[in-house]
């Protein structure tokens, strides 16, 4: 089946299956060399499945100290869950020990709770080959999610448009080494702030055909993206199927609000997953110490996560975390850093431990341009969210300035990062080819492997080869321009969106979603704060 054929309705996408499965196997080749060379728009690499080990931090009485302290704060110390009757009242009925909008937790009610939810599950793309699984040894990368600003292809830095989150949309669907569309990948100003989320919920549906992430802004907003989900996935494999996944921040220190309870209700109540997710810059919103951060989060996580289940037993659920350090002489975050690492890790490991999947990292810089300390911080982040064994990698590609600007050039080195990471995480090749002794036999002592018949065999997948690095004679670089990787970025970045096509929409799909945001819109005034 071509991908242009691969449209949307929950039928197609049951029949389509098998026949997508073998399309991934029949384009294994071409998978692998896009993995070889950074990929190009439009070729397709597979969710990551990690053939390497996790890295560990903690040992069994280091997590066990730890998920001892997060008892004590759900005993002890309680979460808030605010502005909230309904909530409030589930975990009163659940046993909980609930005052006022205080909640405190029995040892282990979380935990129970939480044995119902999905250790790993699928999250469905309108074409069934984009597909991800969410858990176990998969890692999935998605783009930045947040930022008002950008920093666009002209160098300026100003407020994100419509434009501009088509934009990224766009190049997340045609880069091969992400595999989700993701979520608000800018904020787009120039939309009002009630009826934005119409727009960037349909751009993600219309623009790609890769998973992508729901609205969270307000409940009612949750509720208009199940209703577009339903119209392209249809209604009933919507309520069996995870289609969306959404990202439920705590309020830390220990606190949800009544924003994140009720888009989590209107979430897990339609079985789509929460990215239960403890938003934390340590020092401030935490501990200062690893142990103490970790204690904190894990007990945000599991009263978050358990909550889901008082909702809808069985509904899939990640243990999220964003950490990250604060300067203490200014406050301002700091990416990249080994406290936070330490912190992810850890946190990883306690997911591990809980059976639920697991979000934490990106490319996580404070820089303000991507240069070379936004390379060296996005490394750091990237390279322990692999090691970690993330499930779901937010914040992937085009993170700049701590979160606050999402950038063109910066995307587009973080994608070809991110396909270095994909060949990492092969491992190494104990095949018969991998293992190479006929060509150590055939070359034998003084001579070279160039020309061998295993070089020339495999020499074009045998290497990653980054399509931004500038690795010619100095010479080359100075004929051809002397030109900076953000000056390449630019270039590529350009040419891509110059050849996008978008993916095939059923039109009659195209026209429902169509008509039920113009109903919505009608049905409001516009407000822009």
């Amino acid at each position: 089946m071509a991908q242009s054929d691969m449209l949307t309705t929950p039928e197609l996408a049951q029949d389509a299956a098998p026949e997508a499965a073998a399309g991934r196997r029949g384009r294994g080749a071409a998978a692998r060399r896009a993995q070889r060379s950074g990929g190009g728009p439009g070729l397709s690499m597979p969710f990551i499945t990690r053939k390497l080990g996790t890295y560990e931090v903690l040992d069994e009485e280091g997590l066990s100290l730890i998920e001892r302290n997060a008892d004590t704060i759900l005993e002890e110390i309680g979460i808030e869950f605010r502005d909230d009757a309904e909530a409030l009242a589930l975990w009163r009925e659940a046993g909980a020990d609930v005052k006022g909008e205080r909640v405190r937790f029995p040892k282990g009610l979380c935990r129970e709770l939480l044995k119902a939810a999905p250790e790993v599950f699928t999250q469905h793309a309108r074409n069934p080959a984009r597909s991800v699984q969410i858990g176990g040894k998969a890692t999935v990368f998605a783009p930045v999610y947040g930022p008002p600003f950008v920093r666009d292809l002209d160098g300026e830095r100003r407020y994100a448009t419509i434009e501009d989150f088509r934009n990224f949309v766009k190049l997340a669907y045609m880069a091969p080494s992400l595999h989700h569309s993701g979520g608000t990948v800018c904020e787009p100003v120039d939309v009002p702030v009630n009826k934005r989320h119409l727009d960037m919920v349909y751009s993600h549906m219309k623009y790609s055909d890769k998973p992508f992430m729901g609205s969270v802004t307000a409940p009612e907003r949750a509720e208009d993206t199940i209703e577009m989900c339903k119209i392209l996935f249809g209604a009933e494999f919507v309520d069996q199927n995870c289609v969306t996944l959404n990202l439920i921040n705590a309020n830390s220190p220990m606190v949800f609000d009544e924003t994140m309870v009720g888009a989590l209700k209107v979430y897990a109540r339609n079985n789509q997953a929460c990215v239960v997710s403890p938003f934390i810059l340590a020092g401030a919103m935490s501990p200062v110490t690893v142990a103490g951060t970790l204690t904190q989060i894990l007990a945000e996580v599991l009263a978050g996560a358990a909550f889901t289940q008082l909702i809808r037993p069985g509904a899939p659920v990640l243990f999220g975390t964003f950490a990250a350090s604060i300067s203490m002489q200014s406050g301002a975050p700091t990416f990249g850093t080994p406290e936070p690492a330490l912190v992810s890790y850890g946190a990883a490991q306690l997911a591990r431990r809980l059976k639920i999947p697991f979000r934490t990292g990106g490319s996580l810089c404070g820089s303000k341009v991507p240069d070379a300390q936004a390379a060296h911080e996005s490394a750091s982040t990237l390279n322990m969210t692999l090691l970690a064994g993330t499930n779901f990698a937010l914040h992937s590609a085009g993170w700049l300035e701590g979160g606050l600007v999402s950038s063109y050039e910066k995307f587009m080195i973080d994608v070809d990062q991110l396909g270095m990471q994909q060949r990492f995480a092969e491992g190494v090749d104990l095949s018969e080819t991998g293992q190479a002794l006929d060509a150590i036999a055939e070359v034998g002592p003084g001579n070279h492997y160039l020309g061998c018949a295993h070089t020339q065999a495999n020499f074009q997948q045998a290497f990653y080869r980054s399509s931004l690095a500038d690795n010619n004679s100095y010479e080359q670089w100075l004929a051809e321009g002397e030109k900076r990787i953000e000056e390449r970025a630019r270039g590529l970045c350009r040419s891509w969106l110059d050849s996008y096509v978008a993916p095939e929409l059923d039109p009659a799909i195209d026209e429902a979603l169509l008509a039920f945001i113009a109903e919505r819109k009608d049905s409001m005034p516009d407000a822009f704060t």
